[in-house]
């Protein structure tokens, strides 16, 4: 039962704060209101729901972490989304007219904040971390990852090609970024600035959802294996490129702390609960 209430308890907090930002639309100061609250409003309920039905330490969303962590996962994501929008430009895909708006970044801002956190908590708060615990770390980064990548398949301008784009890119990576430290915040941040990178300040496309624009005004044009298409840069090559090679990056480095956990037997999840390493 903790599984559905701790899942439960996110998603509705995910639902009326995408509701909140939907009704923002248009007004990006409004959206920005909404979407951190959103955010914070999210991280409390899920260490209030996962500390009530699993009686422990949220040590993944440990407070403390929190400043640290985010601003390198931050700085990592729009650092990663950044090497995408360089090799774009070099090749003549990506250009910049100018500026087109300030306030569309901020109103981005809340957005990509609460998509960024909800997201997390719930696909590697809640489905990874209890799936890890039955299957292993590895049979569940696939599987979570795929679904992951599904779930974008909802997007208006989705396509085949981009939901498995971002099962490898944000599933892997993302999920990998946890299993290397063992807290939700590094993900969260690398989650946060990737998006904002790609919407608040590039204004591309993010993952098939008419995104309107930020910081510049831009313009992408060129074959679609390079630049998304439609999707966006997330379903170029270059994004699978740099997210793997980022992907193999946590996964070398949670092996080295001896984070990654084997598959347990029956018999191992019947006489026990799993103790996941710091």
């Amino acid at each position: 039962m903790r599984f559905v209430w701790q899942l439960v308890a996110v998603v509705a907090v995910a639902f009326v704060g995408g509701q909140g930002i939907t009704a923002a639309e248009g007004r990006p100061w409004l959206q920005l209101l909404v979407g951190v609250p959103t955010a914070v409003l999210a991280v409390f309920v899920y260490r209030w729901v996962v500390g009530r039905t699993e009686r422990r330490p949220v040590t993944e969303l440990a407070l403390e972490e929190a400043p640290s962590a985010l601003g390198r996962g931050t700085l990592i994501g729009a650092a990663l989304f950044g090497a995408v929008i360089v090799n774009l430009f070099t090749s003549g895909y990506y250009e910049v007219d100018g500026i087109d708006s300030r306030s569309g970044a901020m109103g981005l801002l809340g957005f990509m904040a609460a998509a960024a956190v909800t997201e997390e908590l719930m696909f590697r708060g809640v489905l990874f971390r209890i799936a890890e615990e039955r299957i292993g770390t590895w049979i569940a980064l696939v599987l979570t990852g795929a679904l992951f990548g599904l779930s974008h398949l909802l997007n208006p301008n989705a396509t085949p090609w981009g939901a498995a784009a971002i099962a490898v890119e944000a599933g892997g990576m993302l999920t990998a970024a946890y299993v290397a430290t063992r807290s939700l915040w590094l993900p969260i941040g690398l989650h946060f600035g990737w998006n904002y990178a790609a919407s608040g300040v590039f204004s591309t496309e993010v993952s098939g959802n008419d995104t309107p624009p930020g910081l510049l005004d831009s313009s992408m044009s060129g074959p679609s294996l390079l630049t998304g298409g439609d999707f966006g840069p997330e379903g170029s090559v270059y994004s699978v490129l740099f997210c793997v090679l980022a992907t193999i990056a946590f996964m070398w480095l949670a092996h080295r702390r001896g984070h990654v956990l084997p598959r347990r037997s029956r018999a191992q999840r019947a006489g026990a609960t799993a103790t996941l390493p710091r």
